[in-house]
């Protein structure tokens, strides 16, 4: 393994930055802390009556709900609430006490509170194709994306240098025949200091044993519309078929090849003029959008994951 990085300040995020997801506001009071409430189960009459008590008896201000339910009757409950609350750091035991009794007790009901200056801590793996991880990279740079770049890890060491330039560390470890050593690696570097793995076009199989060990969720950007052309090489596939739409899946990474629950998923029209070059190009650009609004929504709290499906509160 080699290691390059360069001296760089943790990025933050503030209170007036961050009150439904990333938008600023106008007079915005600095002493007010900003949280995300999430929570699922099974519906029932009275949840969101009573995710709106609880947090005005603790003099909170929602400033965002948003909320969805599988079926009027027996279906699951989904929300995500953004809140207000003077002096959170000193009240968030007494109000998450409430929730639990309340919410968990007895309501059933699953929940998360989370912080939005407490930004999700990132690692990207990547390989030689570069345009996922630089798009990321530069969207972070530019304060579009809420969450750390902790670290790029790669199988190649080419990028390297464009990496540097971004004050990143890049860690190459190369994936021999045995992927094991690699993995160990991997979770060595990863471990304790990510909230997030995302496969900016890492083009190796993640085994079951890494996914069970690294104890975060993994974000792959797939070039192609799934369910169609799941694997390699599905541009060659895609002119091979003669589609008129080529599109990016964005997905959680489980046990089954990019079967994953999907996050986000973008086309583009293409014709019987297209090269497979052509539809390289014109794929890249979709797959940059699709991964970087993936990854951007799971770092607000947006993304509900139930069985092999999500429930996503798009902006």
């Amino acid at each position: 393994m080699s290691t390059t990085s360069a001296a760089r300040p943790r990025s933050t995020a503030s209170a007036a930055a961050l009150t439904a997801g990333g938008s600023s506001a106008a007079g915005f009071d600095p002493s007010v802390g900003v949280a995300r409430l999430i929570i699922q189960g099974a519906d029932r009459p009275g949840i969101v009556a009573a995710v709106s008590a609880i947090l005005a008896e603790h003099g909170a201000n929602i400033v965002s709900l948003k909320q969805y339910s599988s079926d009027a009757v027996g279906g699951q409950f989904y929300q995500r609430t953004v809140f207000g609350l003077p002096d959170l750091q000193a009240a968030r035991t007494a109000l998450e006490a409430d929730l639990d009794a309340r919410l968990a007790h007895e309501l059933g009901l699953s929940w998360t509170l989370n912080e939005a200056t407490q930004r999700k801590r990132v690692a990207i793996f990547a390989s030689q194709t570069d345009h996922c991880l630089l798009d990321l990279l530069w969207r972070h740079r530019r304060n579009e994306l809420p969450m750390d770049v902790e670290m790029v890890v790669s199988n190649h060491a080419g990028l390297a240098q464009e990496v540097r330039e971004f004050g990143i560390p890049y860690f190459h470890v190369p994936v021999t025949g045995d992927k094991r050593e690699a993995e160990q690696e991997h979770l060595r570097l990863l471990s304790g200091k990510v909230d997030l793995v995302v496969l900016a076009r890492y083009m190796q199989i993640i085994s079951d044993d890494f996914l069970q060990q690294v104890g975060v969720p993994v974000i792959n950007i797939h070039h192609s519309f799934l369910p169609a052309f799941i694997g390699a090489g599905p541009y060659q596939k895609a002119k091979n078929r003669g589609v008129k739409l080529i599109g990016a899946t964005a997905h959680y990474v489980t046990e089954d090849l990019d079967e994953g629950p999907i996050i986000e998923q973008d086309v583009v029209r293409v014709s019987h003029n297209d090269t497979v070059q052509d539809l390289v190009q014109k794929g890249a650009d979709i797959e940059r959008l699709v991964l970087s609004r993936a990854v951007r929504w799971h770092c607000e709290d947006r993304v509900l994951r139930d069985g092999n499906q999500t429930v996503v509160f798009t902006p």
